[in-house]
C-alpha cells in the first residue's frame, strides 16, 4: 500500500504543471444601438440594430502547454442579434471561427477549421471599418472583405512568427468536393511593423464561392457575391503619430460572372444583357485622433471606381463614402459611439440594383442615389 501511495503521489506531482500551464477563457462583447436611415425605399427608418463596430458575439479560447516552445490552441466563436437571440453568420453555432492549431515560438503556428482570410487578417488594419468604425464604413457591397462579410471554412491556416517587424501568412480552404476547384478558396498577406508606422498586402482567390453547402464560402447570409470567381488584392499603410493616427488603403476586387449580391440581392441587367464581370476599385484615406485615453474622433472617405462588364458595353458606376465616428469609454470594457455614414453613387447608369445608393448596413436600398445613416450605440465587453 505504501509503494502505491507513493506511486500516485508521484505522478500528480508530475502532472500538476502540466495542467496548470493549460488555460480556457470564456469572453464576448455586446454592441447594440438605435439607428437611423434617411431613405430606405423612399421613407425614413429608425431600428434597433446589434453588432456594427464590432459584431456581438460569446466564445471559448484556451492554450495548452505542449513543451518544447509548442502550444495547442482552439477557439469557438459565436455570433448573434442581441435584438432577438438569433445566430448570426448564415445560423451558425460557431460562425464567427472554430478552430484548432497547434503554435511555435520559433516556426509559428497551423490553424484547422473555419477562419479568417489573409484580407480579414492583415490588409483590413489599415481600413477604417476593419481597425476602429466596424460595418457602416466598409466599402460598397463590403466587395473586398475587409469588414469579414464571409469567413472561409476547411480552411488550413499558416501564420509566420513576427520576424523583426515583418509577420506573413496564408490560408487554403478545400471545396470537400468531389470538383476539387469547385468553392475553394486561398489567400496570402503580409504586414510589416515598425515604431507607428504598420504596412500591409494581401490577395485572395475564391473559386465559385457561395456555389455549395459544404465548401469554402457559404451561401445563405455569410457571402458578398455568388458568381463564377472572386479575386481580391489589396495593400495599405498606418502612420501613428502622437495621438493621431492616418491611413491610406487600396484595394481591387474582380468578380466574374457575378448573379447575385448578399447585400442587395440579384444582379440583374437589362433585357438583352449579361453581365460578364464587375470590378471594383477602392481609394481609402482615414484618420483617427485620440483626444484623451478615453476619447477618441475617427473619419474615413472612400472613391470606389466599378466597371460593369456587359455584353452591350462597358459602364463606370462610381460611389463615395464618407463616415464620421466619435466614441467615449466609460470604463474599461463598456462604451458609448456615434457614428455617421454617407454614400452618394453617381458615374454610368447600369440600369440594376447597383445604380441606387447603400451603406453597408442599412435596411435596404436607397430610391435615390443618396444615403445617410446615423447611428447611437453602446458596447460592452466581458
Amino acid at each position: 500500500m505504501k509503494k502505491i501511495a507513493l506511486a500516485v503521489l508521484f505522478i500528480s506531482t508530475i502532472a500538476t504543471p502540466v495542467f496548470a500551464q493549460s488555460t480556457v477563457t470564456l469572453y464576448g462583447l455586446i454592441d447594440e444601438g438605435l439607428d437611423y436611415t434617411n431613405n430606405v425605399g423612399g421613407s425614413k427608418v429608425y431600428e434597433l440594430q446589434s453588432g456594427y463596430a464590432q459584431g456581438s458575439r460569446w466564445g471559448l479560447k484556451g492554450t495548452e502547454d505542449l513543451g518544447n516552445g509548442l502550444t495547442a490552441t482552439f477557439k469557438l466563436e459565436n455570433g448573434f442579434d442581441v435584438n432577438n437571440g438569433r445566430l448570426g453568420q448564415g445560423g451558425l453555432m460557431f460562425g464567427r471561427q472554430a478552430y484548432v492549431g497547434i503554435s511555435s515560438n520559433q516556426f509559428g503556428s497551423v490553424t484547422l477549421g473555419r477562419q479568417y482570410d489573409s484580407v480579414v487578417d492583415y490588409l483590413a488594419q489599415t481600413t477604417a471599418n476593419g481597425n476602429w468604425a466596424g460595418y457602416l464604413f466598409s466599402h460598397p457591397y463590403d466587395n473586398d472583405n475587409t469588414d469579414n462579410t464571409f469567413r472561409v471554412n476547411n480552411t488550413v491556416k499558416y501564420t509566420s512568427p513576427s520576424l523583426a517587424g515583418f509577420q506573413f501568412g496564408g490560408t487554403y480552404s478545400f471545396s470537400n468536393d468531389t470538383n476539387f476547384a469547385n468553392n475553394r478558396q486561398y489567400s496570402l498577406g503580409a504586414q510589416y511593423t515598425t515604431g507607428g508606422l504598420l504596412l500591409a498586402a494581401a490577395y485572395l482567390q475564391a473559386n465559385n464561392p457561395s456555389s455549395t453547402a459544404t465548401g469554402a464560402i457559404n451561401n445563405g447570409g455569410d457571402e458578398n457575391f455568388l458568381a463564377e470567381r472572386l479575386r481580391i488584392f489589396g495593400a495599405g499603410i498606418n502612420y501613428t503619430i502622437g495621438s493621431a493616427t492616418l491611413g491610406f488603403a487600396y484595394t481591387n476586387t474582380n468578380v466574374t460572372q457575378p448573379l447575385s449580391s448578399g447585400y442587395v440581392g440579384a444582379i440583374t441587367p437589362p433585357t438583352g444583357s449579361t453581365l460578364s464581370s464587375l470590378r471594383f476599385q477602392n481609394f481609402e484615406v482615414n484618420g483617427k485622433y485620440q483626444f484623451t485615453p478615453a476619447f477618441f474622433v475617427g473619419a474615413m472617405y472612400t472613391y470606389t471606381r466599378a466597371d460593369f462588364n456587359a455584353t452591350t458595353g462597358k459602364l463606370h458606376p462610381n460611389y463615395q463614402s464618407i463616415g464620421l465616428m466619435a466614441d467615449y469609454n466609460l470604463s474599461k470594457r463598456t462604451d458609448l459611439y456615434l457614428q455617421g455614414a454617407y454614400q452618394h453613387a453617381g458615374g454610368d447608369k447600369t440600369q440594376t440594383v447597383l445604380d441606387a445608393a447603400y451603406v453597408p448596413g442599412a435596411a435596404d436600398v436607397s430610391s435615390s442615389s443618396n444615403q445617410l445613416v446615423i447611428r447611437a450605440a453602446m458596447r460592452h465587453k466581458f
